[in-house]
């Protein structure tokens, strides 16, 4: 209630300068006193999964779609190809996603996973039981992608799934920016200790939400929009 209460007020106040298919209300900060700075791993790696992403088709995913925009072709200004040149770039053993949707993210890392690894991707609603769903029953039966529906903001979640967090490189949280998931999400992060070097990508990093969460991230962290999603997209080396 309050959120859109707070949102009808801005939107009376500031209308949108220009119309556009979406517009979200954010805010710009200073740099110099965020809570962390981009460490040289995260420039070098993004630098080398941008280069990646450069040459990268996702052709056959968009092909799944009912219609236009088809956002796996859109690059930057959506985040797909950079999704998988980042897996392309790290040849992660296990990627965890956080929030399936339509299930174009995990398609798209899946497409540049190593053969002996596994995509993990969690929800609260089966793939099946979405319209908008581009997953097929195919796309599973390899057992290198996985759907488990289940809240991993749930503290008590966690001790289910620990040996499976534990092993991941690549995090990839699309959640519910609701102004408290996130959040929940970095808490339970924080009780894991993690085997390998792992980068979290958080989306939507710059809708109104998101906007503290992401400020307050205190590993190094790296804001990735220009190059990724319009709404947002950052990368954290998670220590």
């Amino acid at each position: 209630m309050k959120k859109r209460i707070a949102t009808g007020i801005v939107s009376k106040l500031m209308p949108a300068p220009i119309k556009t298919r979406h517009t979200e209300y954010s805010m710009i900060f200073s740099a110099d006193d965020d809570a962390s700075h981009p460490s040289e791993y995260l420039i070098s790696t993004a630098i080398e999964a941008i280069e990646s992403a450069r040459k990268i088709s996702l052709n056959d995913i968009s092909a799944r779609m009912r219609g236009p925009p088809y956002f796996p072709d859109i690059w930057p200004g959506e985040h797909y190809r950079l999704l998988a040149g980042f897996v392309s770039v790290l040849n992660p053993r296990v990627v965890i996603e956080i929030g399936t949707g339509s299930g174009l993210s995990a398609l798209s890392m899946k497409k540049y996973l190593p053969q002996d690894s596994k995509m993990v991707t969690f929800d609260i609603t089966p793939y099946k039981s979405l319209l908008d769903t581009c997953l097929r029953d195919d796309d599973f039966r390899d057992g290198r992608l996985v759907q488990y529906i289940d809240d991993l903001s749930n503290p008590s979640i966690i001790p289910k799934y620990l040996g499976l967090l534990e092993e991941a490189n690549v995090i990839f949280v699309d959640a519910a920016k609701d102004g408290t998931m996130e959040k929940m999400l970095l808490d339970n992060f924080r009780t894991i200790s993690f085997r390998e070097k792992l980068v979290i990508i958080f989306d939507d990093i710059r809708v109104w939400n998101m906007l503290k969460i992401w400020r307050d991230i205190s590993s190094p962290k790296l804001d990735l929009t220009s190059f990724g999603h319009w709404s947002g997209t950052g990368i954290v080396e998670w220590t």
